[in-house]
């Protein structure tokens, strides 16, 4: 019998899933920044979160726990920067307080799993 719950791709991870509705938040709070920020908050936020998923992706390629944990580390990184970044955001008035109230609980949760991610791998892989 086959096993539905396999990973066959980074496509499956819990961590890319729950990133990737993370990076789909943030694409639609930043079409509400101004305009002059297309090059500055707006464009350093969407790297920042599209950097998340790209880091899953890339880390789930590798073959060594050392390497899957580096990529991983590094899309954890990135979760904090978002992070940091979104607190940027609401302070100067981009977001309101009920948005960024959900974004910043996805990006929690996004990192505890990666978290997760980081320590199962460390079993599975040498």
């Amino acid at each position: 019998m086959e096993n539905k719950n396999k990973i066959r791709s980074f496509t499956d991870l819990d961590a890319w899933k729950e990133g990737h509705k993370l990076v789909l938040m943030i694409y639609k709070v930043t079409k509400s920044f101004p305009k002059d920020e297309l090059f500055g908050l707006t464009s350093q936020i969407k790297r920042c979160s599209v950097s998340i998923t790209s880091n899953l992706a890339e880390g789930f390629s590798r073959q060594t726990y050392k390497e899957k944990a580096q990529f991983y580390s590094i899309a954890l990184g990135s979760v904090t920067e978002l992070q940091n970044q979104l607190l940027i955001a609401k302070d100067v008035g981009y977001i309101k307080q009920e948005e960024f109230l959900l974004i910043a609980e996805k990006s929690v949760k996004v990192h505890k799993i990666i978290n997760g991610l980081i320590k199962s791998s460390r079993n599975h892989y040498p």
